[in-house]
């Protein structure tokens, strides 16, 4: 292994926030610069932990305070064009029917919002995000955080 630090990876980090309805449903958004669904969450900024950083955007996108929980997925997904990036999605619970009805969209960024059966969620998103979604739900439902590497689970 090199010595070099340019030779050492300059992943960059995403912050994601899986939130759910009293009905078990999942929150996506729609953003304005996307052609598919998402889920509340963006880049990590210098000297931001992750989940400072997923707590920020739910703030920004979604106008709301709501608290970031355990790590339920981290996916390591370099991409052609883009680089490394290491893909992390948090649990943010359950929303109540207030922090739900305070939900102000940022209109430059974000179209609309739904929440939709886990279910048919990755039928609604890029192959690669309804996969992490998928192990994100799973997660929060056997308590394991997962690791993935394209959005498939790591063999153990």
């Amino acid at each position: 292994m090199a010595d070099d630090p340019c030779d050492r990876s300059r992943s960059y980090i995403a912050a994601g926030v899986l939130f759910f309805d009293d009905e078990g449903r999942v929150l996506l958004v729609q953003p304005t610069y996307k052609d598919y669904w998402d889920i509340p969450g963006g880049y990590v900024e210098t000297g931001e932990t992750p989940a400072q950083a997923a707590a920020r955007e739910v703030r920004e996108e979604l106008g709301i305070e709501a608290a970031v929980g355990p790590l339920l997925v981290a996916d390591w997904a370099p991409h052609p064009d883009e680089g490394d990036k290491l893909l992390l999605i948090f649990d943010g619970g359950v929303l109540t029917a207030e922090q739900i009805g305070a939900i102000r969209l940022q209109a430059d960024e974000l179209a609309s919002y739904t929440f939709r059966d886990p279910a048919e969620v990755t039928a609604l998103l890029i192959p690669r995000l309804g996969r992490r979604v998928k192990a994100a739900v799973d997660a929060r439902q056997s308590g394991h955080t997962s690791y993935l590497e394209h959005g498939i689970p790591h063999a153990r």
